[in-house]
């Protein structure tokens, strides 16, 4: 079991492109490169994985049992190798830790390199770390232990991690003159893209294309899948899978995958659908990976009753792990108009830490609690976001929180709701003082309604039309009609009446 662990590890560590991109010219050529497709569906690849896979699939006869405990033992002292450098605070000083662990004889144990590509892969959130590691393994590399591809492939990706380009293009340039494989052009394409240089990433795929050695791999299209996907540019995407399937090489998951990502974040649901649904149909399943991107899509496009089945199948999933997906539910069910959208909404609040908290789904479900009527609710929600130093800058949330009081005739927890909200700098406007005017109107506090109107001229807002017509109305409701002919006087005097402005005595 010991060389089969080590190598299923191997495998199970694939490299996953994350990037940042920019839009790109149209790759007129690459629509028609169906020829060019069909060489990669007969070429084999020799390398480490490839002769792996052939492996697993075609066991020869158990080792025995010396070679699977030597081979045990490997897997170990490696991850105790990859763990004490980890932990290491200067990843320029590594000798030690290497000397101490025996790093060379552990390394030639394994002289088809399985063990290197570990040590590395488990090195990967420390690129910069693992590049150090890799020049060292250099250094060590003879004729019994020669550096892999694969190796260089990882050192370009770590490099393109590291923000260091030139490098990446170093180690690419002194690899594929000895190596003619496309995951080195790959993890260049990746070290570019990661970096934002994206037409450097295009001209190293035209290079792969004019290379006779090799021939571009379903890795190689994935990433100009994602490319154009995630800059938006959707027909050329879908140029490239129609070149894909022309040529008759099977997409794979990580296509399915990159083709939906890219269709969520067109915000493109009915081709989001197609697809998910063409891999129900075919021989490539979704996976989890799969599941959640789906569910962010029906999040985002408000498809409850879509999303609440999608959650389903990866419920436990996205409670331990998913605090984005969360929020995108919680997002979804606040902007609905769902009866139950409270209750729901708390349901998935439970799964979010302390430390998972964000300005604007706090004042989301503030806009919630108050449109719901929940006073209390809604009034933590604000003491929390003023404790947070969170600040409120849309006049809808502010007139939802004025409604709420409004509707509870709590005019004093609005006035001490203004009071915080002027010290704390959020969004004001004059439907906070107008509603509260209104409040004490009603309660025939006149003096405290007066008093608004130098509020509001300590916050610059000039009183209106209505500024006046709610004191007429407060002073009418009580049988002060002197008062209320005074304040109708005044709306003459600033041009707020006319004839047509009847008020009934």
């Amino acid at each position: 079991m010991g060389r089969s662990r080590l190598l299923l590890l191997l495998l199970r560590r694939r490299h996953s492109y994350h990037h940042s991109f920019c839009l790109l010219p149209s790759l007129k050529t690459l629509t028609n490169s169906s020829s060019l497709l069909r060489r990669f569906s007969t070429t084999t690849s020799s390398g480490p994985s490839s002769r792996l896979r052939l492996l697993f699939e075609n066991p020869a006869t158990p080792a025995s049992s010396a070679e699977t405990e030597d081979d045990d033992s490997v897997l170990s002292e490696v991850s105790a190798l990859a763990g004490d450098l980890l932990a290491a605070s200067d990843p320029s000083d590594l000798a030690p830790i290497l000397e101490s662990r025996g790093a060379a004889v552990l390394l030639r144990r394994s002289p088809d390199g399985s063990a290197s590509l570990l040590l590395l892969s488990l090195l990967k959130p420390r690129p910069l770390l693992a590049l150090e590691v890799f020049s060292w393994r250099r250094k060590l590399a003879d004729s019994e232990m020669p550096l892999l591809p694969e190796e260089y492939a990882k050192a370009i990706t770590f490099a393109g991690r590291a923000r260091d380009v030139d490098l990446a293009a170093d180690l690419f340039a002194e690899s594929i003159s000895a190596f003619a494989e496309p995951c080195l052009y790959n993890a260049l394409m990746s070290a570019y893209m990661y970096n934002g240089l994206t037409k450097k990433c295009v001209t190293v795929f035209d290079d792969l294309r004019c290379d006779p050695r090799c021939a571009p791999t379903i890795v190689t299209y994935n990433i100009l899948l994602s490319l154009f996907g995630r800059s938006l540019l959707i027909n050329h995407m879908e140029a490239v899978l129609r070149g894909v399937d022309e040529a008759g090489i099977p997409r794979t998951l990580e296509t399915y995958n990159t083709v939906i990502a890219a269709y969520v974040t067109a915000w493109t649901w009915d081709r989001m659908e197609q697809t998910f649904k063409a891999m129900e149909d075919g021989p490539v399943k979704p996976d989890v990976s799969t599941h959640l991107l789906m569910l962010r899509g029906y999040a985002h496009s408000g498809n409850l009753e879509k999303m609440e089945k999608a959650y389903e199948l990866v419920r436990e999933h996205v409670n331990d792990r998913e605090a984005p997906l969360i929020r995108a539910m919680i997002c979804a069910y606040c902007k609905s108009s769902d009866a139950d959208r409270v209750r729901k909404i708390e349901r998935l609040m439970e799964y979010i830490s302390d430390d998972e908290y964000r300005p604007w789904l706090n004042v989301l479900l503030i806009k919630v609690y108050a449109q719901d009527g929940l006073v209390e609710k809604m009034e933590r929600l604000i003491s929390e976001a003023l404790q947070r130093s969170t600040t409120v800058t849309t006049v809808g949330v502010m007139r939802s929180i004025i409604s709420s009081y409004f509707r509870c005739a709590a005019v004093d927890r609005l006035a001490g709701f203004i009071r915080q909200a002027e010290y704390a700098g959020w969004r004001l406007c004059r439907s906070l003082y107008h509603c509260k005017m209104v409040m004490y109107g009603q309660q025939n506090r006149l003096a405290e309604m007066h008093g608004v109107l130098d509020e509001m001229e300590n916050y610059r807002f000039e009183r209106t039309k209505k500024t006046f017509l709610i004191m007429h109305k407060a002073y009418l409701n009580v049988g002060r009609r002197i008062e209320a002919e005074t304040i109708r006087g005044m709306m003459w005097k600033h041009g707020f009446a006319s004839d047509e402005d009847c008020f009934i005595s």
